[in-house]
């Protein structure tokens, strides 16, 4: 099935990428859980105001770390939930639970690799809290992982650039997608 079946969304996105392409931590986020969401969120539509869980998620970052700076946006790409300052500058990505782990690490590691790479920053490492949960994970970025993420904004990048979203597959977090309706019914 593919959502919206074969109408035009707006503008071909995909003639507007550079090389210099605006990506976000979200992308990389959906990048790693749906290609259809992350193509319908790249094209401007947008469900997750709608939705109760990131409502829920919204409210657990705001109630956690409460002495903590919160959402320190950089370029309009990268939003971090709070940074520590140190001998190593550590961003902390805050979630509410692991269910979308693999996702998580991936949009944190790709803060890790904007800062780096592009801003030229050292020393800065990432760890995502799960306060809910009452657990850590560090996350470093690995030459390896350096070059995965340059493979992964490659696919984001492939992604957006197709004249409508790719076909949606139903996985388990489909129907605690924000985007579900449109999708699949």
């Amino acid at each position: 099935m593919i959502c919206m079946g074969k109408t035009n969304m707006g503008p071909d996105i995909g003639a507007l990428l550079t090389k210099e392409m605006f990506i976000t931590g979200t992308q990389v986020n959906y990048f790693m859980v749906c290609k259809t969401k992350l193509w319908l969120f790249s094209h401007f539509v947008t469900m997750e105001q709608s939705s109760d869980l990131v409502a829920y998620g919204k409210l657990v970052h705001e109630m956690s770390y409460g002495e903590k700076k919160k959402e320190i946006i950089i370029d309009d790409r990268i939003a971090i939930d709070f940074i520590q300052k140190g001998d190593t500058v550590v961003l902390h990505e805050v979630k509410k639970g692991k269910r979308m782990e693999r996702a998580h690490r991936y949009q944190l590691l790709y803060y890790l690799y904007y800062l780096n790479e592009l801003k030229g920053v050292e020393n800065v490492e990432g760890e995502i809290d799960y306060p809910l949960l009452r657990k850590k994970e560090k996350i470093v970025l690995t030459e390896g992982l350096r070059e995965e993420m340059r493979g992964i904004l490659a696919g984001i990048k492939e992604v957006i650039a197709m004249p409508e979203p790719p076909e949606a597959s139903y996985q388990k977090i489909c129907r605690r997608c924000a985007y579900f309706e449109f999708c699949w019914v």
